[in-house]
């Protein structure tokens, strides 16, 4: 079985164990939705049997697939913010919110990883006009505060442990969490928009998992949301020598000994081999050339959308 830490997103966990099982994972529902350019695919892990096996905390997963996320024009990029702020809604309305921590994960050095700290720039910000102008409040507005609170090797403190100070602080109702994530396909990097209910566990993806970011760890609601940004590269070595194996076996004959050899590969023990390969270079992973560019563009679009869900009346 090909190791799922290699993977943020639930509908790629879930997709794994669909393949290899030819059933839906137990105790997970799921429900697809078909829009314009957009599938919209919602998981709930709703039980602890699917939890173990997804290898993912209990709760609820939308994830938007925006294949032309890529090239999209500003017209599509604000539908998408739109189709995004909808979705956020249907997991903030749940709670009682009146003040909103927005924290930007991440390292703004490092371009894959620079996902959280751009969004938070471009975040609308109130808590202070609630605080120090109130009378120019306007309906619909919600108190938001913001924060890039960096990585560990930046400021030499645990993000968690900066965030809880300014929780105990400030008091908010709800975070909204933004960080780059990694995914298993090429194809999902950049065109896949993932949120959930879970809290975040930051550098999970790419095998350097800190303290998480959820409700038992600060108090109160996590949501998270992110974007795939990297590949794993012996993921993507793997499944791509699996493609091959795959088209080989399918054109061989079947009394063949090259086709029993192809058949009885062990793929777990290539994916190892895989690893040993790459492994003097420690978690290798593979981010597109024009990544400068995407994450501007889906830094943009992942603020549009968290500014209409949290001040819905200024965007009408």
């Amino acid at each position: 079985m090909v190791d799922l830490r290699r993977t943020d997103l639930a509908i790629e966990s879930r997709e794994l164990y669909k393949s290899d099982s030819g059933r839906e994972v137990p105790g997970v529902e799921v429900d697809q939705e078909k829009l314009e350019n957009i599938t919209i695919t919602r998981v709930n892990i709703f039980d602890p049997q699917g939890s173990m096996t997804m290898g993912k905390p209990m709760g609820n997963y939308i994830t938007l697939e925006i294949p032309d996320m890529r090239m999209g024009t500003p017209e599509f990029n604000h539908y998408v913010s739109r189709i995004l702020s909808i979705e956020l809604n249907r997991l903030m309305r749940r709670f009682p919110i009146h003040n909103v921590l927005v924290v930007g994960l991440g390292n703004w050095n490092v371009t894959p990883d620079a996902l959280g700290p751009k969004v938070v720039s471009r975040v609308v910000v109130t808590r202070h006009v609630f605080e120090f102008a109130p009378e120019e409040v306007k309906p619909g507005m919600l108190s938001v505060s913001a924060i890039a609170p960096g990585v560990l090797g930046i400021t030499g403190i645990e993000t968690a442990d900066i965030i809880k100070g300014v929780v105990d602080r400030i008091k908010p109702d709800l975070i909204v969490a933004i960080d780059a994530l990694a995914s298993r396909s090429t194809a999902r990097v950049a065109s896949t928009i993932q949120i959930s209910d879970t809290g975040v566990s930051p550098g999970a993806g790419i095998g350097n998992r800190r303290t998480a970011l959820d409700y038992s760890t600060l108090g109160i609601p996590v949501i998270a949301l992110g974007i795939p940004t990297v590949v794993d590269a012996a993921t993507m070595a793997n499944d791509t020598i699996d493609l091959l194996i795959d088209s080989l076996i399918k054109a061989t004959p079947q009394n063949s000994q090259f086709y029993q050899l192809l058949k009885d590969l062990n793929r777990d023990e290539k994916y190892s081999l895989i690893k040993e390969v790459i492994s003097p270079y420690d978690n290798l992973m593979v981010t597109p050339k024009e990544i400068d560019e995407m994450i501007d563009d889906m830094a943009g679009i992942v603020a549009e959308g968290i500014n209409i869900a949290l001040h819905s009346n200024m965007y009408q």
